[in-house]
C-alpha cells in the first residue's frame, strides 16, 4: 500500500511586539528561512531583520482577513507548505478566515491544510510596560488626545497625590488577600510616572525619558542594597535598615538632611518625618519637644504642652501646633505611625457617625432633631455597632 501522501502545511509565526526584531527562537529562523514567507503588512517590524538575514517575504496585497487567509491556504498547496508571519499587534481576524476555510473545505470534502501556530517570541515579565509607554506616545502625539498633550507637570502634580491616596486607600480597606482594587489603583499611579516622563522626554536635551526614570531606580536599589548584589553581610530586616540610611548619609554628605522631605505631604507625616531624620543625627528630644526638657516622660512633655494651650486662650495657633508636634514624637516614642494612627481613629469615627445617621433615617428622624443628651445616648450605642477590619499597615 502506498505511502499516505503529508499534508500541506500552513504554519502561522507569531511574534510579540515587545521583543526587538529579529530575536526570535532557532524553531522560527529554521521555518522562515525555509519559507515561502508571506505576510499581510508591508511595514512587518521583522522585515529589516528577516532582509538582513536574506529571507524573502511576500506581502499579500489583500486588504481583508478572508482574502489573506485563501491566499496564504492556496500558497501552501501550491508548495506544499507556506509560512505567515502573523501582524505582532494580534491576527485574531486571519485566525478566525483560517479557522472558517477549514470548516468549509471540511464540508465539501476538499482537500485541506494542516494549520501550525509557532510562537517565536515571547514577552519577558515587564514586557506590558512597553506599551504604557507606546499608549502614552500615542495620546501625546500629534492627532491624539488634546487634553494628554496640554499637561505639564504643575497641572499633572495633583494627581500623583490623589492616585497615590487612592492606592493607599485600597490597601487599607481590601476586603480579601488578593488586593484587586490595589491593582488598578497602582495602574493609577504607574500612568502619573509615565506621563511625568513623557512630559519630560519632549523638551529634548534638557529633559531625560522613562528609560532614565528607570535607569535611575535601578542604579539606586543596587546601590543601597550591597547584601544582595555585592559582598555585605546582613543579620537581618533590622540591619538592612541600618545599612541603608548609612549609604543614604553618604550619598547625600555636604546637603541638609531635610532635603527630600516633601513640605506638600500631610502635617502629620510631614512632622514624624522631620523628626525621624532629626533623631538620625543625633538632635536631643528637648529640640523636638521644648516641653520634654522638664518633663520625665514623653507623656508628661505632651500634657505639658496641652495645658500651655489652655492658657493661651485665643492665640492658640502656635501652642496647638507644638502640641500636636509633641504628640508626634509621643507616637514615634512607641513605634507608631501617626499619619496611620490618626487615619484609624478618624475611620472608626466616621463608621460610628455613619451608624448614628443610618439608626436615625431608619426612625425617620435627622441628626438635627437631637439634643445633646440624644447624641451621647446613640453615640454610645453606636459603640457596640461591628466596625470594619482595621487593616495592617504597611512597614516602612
Amino acid at each position: 500500500m502506498p505511502p499516505h501522501p503529508a499534508p500541506d502545511r500552513l504554519v502561522v509565526v507569531v511574534t510579540t511586539p515587545r521583543v526587538a526584531p529579529g530575536l526570535l527562537s532557532a524553531e522560527a529562523w529554521e521555518l522562515l528561512r525555509a519559507g515561502p514567507v508571506l505576510t499581510a503588512r508591508a511595514d512587518h517590524p521583522q522585515l529589516p531583520a528577516l532582509a538582513a538575514a536574506g529571507v524573502p517575504v511576500s506581502v499579500v496585497d489583500e486588504s481583508d482577513p478572508a482574502s489573506q487567509a485563501r491566499a496564504a491556504r492556496e500558497r501552501a498547496r501550491a508548495t506544499g507548505r507556506a509560512v505567515w508571519l502573523a501582524d505582532p499587534g494580534g491576527d485574531d481576524a486571519f485566525g478566525r478566515a483560517l479557522g472558517a476555510l477549514a470548516l468549509h473545505e471540511a464540508a465539501a470534502a476538499g482537500p485541506g491544510v494542516e494549520v501550525e501556530i509557532v510562537h517565536a517570541s515571547y514577552d519577558l515579565p515587564g514586557a506590558r510596560l512597553l506599551d504604557v509607554v507606546a499608549t502614552m506616545d500615542r495620546l501625546r502625539s500629534p492627532g491624539g488626545c488634546p487634553w494628554d498633550a496640554k499637561q505639564t507637570h504643575a497641572t499633572l502634580a495633583r494627581y500623583l497625590l490623589e492616585e497615590a491616596y487612592e492606592a493607599y486607600e485600597a490597601i487599607e480597606t481590601a476586603q480579601t488577600e488578593s488586593y484587586d482594587d490595589l491593582r488598578e489603583e497602582l495602574g493609577d499611579v504607574l500612568l502619573q510616572v509615565v506621563f511625568h516622563a513623557r512630559v519630560a522626554e519632549e523638551r529634548g536635551a534638557q529633559g531625560w525619558t522613562i528609560d532614565d526614570v528607570a535607569r535611575r531606580l535601578v542604579d539606586k536599589l543596587v546601590r543601597r542594597h550591597p547584601h544582595v548584589f555585592g559582598d555585605v553581610r546582613v543579620s537581618g530586616a533590622d540591619e538592612v535598615v541600618t545599612n541603608w540610611e548609612a549609604i543614604k548619609e553618604t550619598e547625600k554628605r555636604g546637603r541638609s538632611v531635610t532635603e527630600g522631605v516633601p513640605l506638600s505631604q500631610p502635617a502629620l507625616a510631614l512632622a514624624a518625618a522631620l523628626q525621624k531624620r532629626a533623631a538620625a543625627v543625633g538632635a536631643p528630644v528637648e529640640l523636638l519637644v521644648p516641653e520634654a526638657a522638664a518633663a520625665e516622660t514623653l507623656s508628661g512633655a505632651v500634657a505639658a504642652a496641652a495645658a500651655r494651650v489652655a492658657e493661651t486662650g485665643a492665640d492658640a495657633d502656635e501652642p496647638v501646633g507644638e502640641l500636636l508636634f509633641a504628640a508626634v514624637a509621643l507616637a514615634r516614642s512607641y513605634a507608631v505611625d501617626p499619619e496611620a494612627a490618626l487615619r484609624r481613629t478618624a475611620r472608626r469615627f466616621r463608621h460610628r457617625l455613619a451608624a448614628v445617621e443610618a439608626e436615625l433615617r431608619a426612625d425617620g428622624r435627622t441628626p438635627s432633631d437631637l439634643g445633646p443628651a440624644d447624641w451621647r445616648e446613640r453615640w454610645s450605642a453606636a459603640g457596640s455597632t461591628p466596625e470594619p477590619d482595621e487593616p495592617a499597615e504597611p512597614e516602612e
